[in-house]
């Protein structure tokens, strides 16, 4: 999605560790008509699959997670990377390791939002490695539910996190695909 790309030449920013921070606009401060644009063109890429459900993780997906699900007409999903009060009762669970944070955590939906009957869609601001992604699979495989795809944001497909899901069988719908990435510019993929 040339947009996108054009925003994250124009605004996001590469730093140590091969990091690209698009925290001016996606995943810290959200410009919301922006994310809601990307939105629709994950809903265009899936709108004929009967989608019930929109399922993420906290807390940087949450934002074009529901962006995305009012052109649908369903709810939003999102794991929970820490046990809370207000998730009682039976739950589903899946591990995930954080690239980000360096640190594994065990994420949460609780089983009465996620049943057999479900037509998920992932939705999230990135894939690189394929932790949260395959995550996110196991607590829909748990629930019996099935999986029309993933909408990601940005994926840095120079990582190995892309080809691992569609491996699986996933189909996997990236707005912008990152083929290298350096201080001093961004290459992304042909679509």
């Amino acid at each position: 999605m040339r947009l996108l790309e054009e925003r994250i030449c124009r605004d996001g920013v590469v730093g140590a560790g091969n990091v690209l921070k698009v925290d001016s606009f996606l995943n810290h401060q959200m410009d919301v008509p922006f994310l809601s644009q990307l939105g629709e063109e994950i809903y265009k890429r899936f709108k004929d699959e009967g989608i019930t459900k929109v399922l993420t993780i906290e807390a940087s997906g949450i934002g074009i997670a529901c962006l995305t699900a009012q052109y649908f007409g369903v709810p939003v999903l999102f794991a929970k990377k820490t046990p809370t009060n207000n998730i009682f009762g039976d739950v589903y669970t899946a591990e995930v390791y954080s690239y980000t944070h360096e640190r594994t955590y065990t994420i949460y939906v609780s089983k009465r939002f996620l049943n057999p009957d479900d037509k998920v869609l992932i939705v999230d601001d990135f894939l690189a490695k394929g932790s949260a992604l395959v995550a996110l699979l196991k607590l829909v495989e748990s629930a019996g539910a099935s999986v029309a795809g993933a909408g990601i944001a940005i994926e840095k497909a120079y990582q190995e996190g892309g080809e691992l899901v569609r491996s699986m069988g996933l189909r996997v719908e990236s707005l912008a695909r990152i083929a290298s990435m350096t201080e001093e510019g961004i290459r992304f993929l042909e679509d």
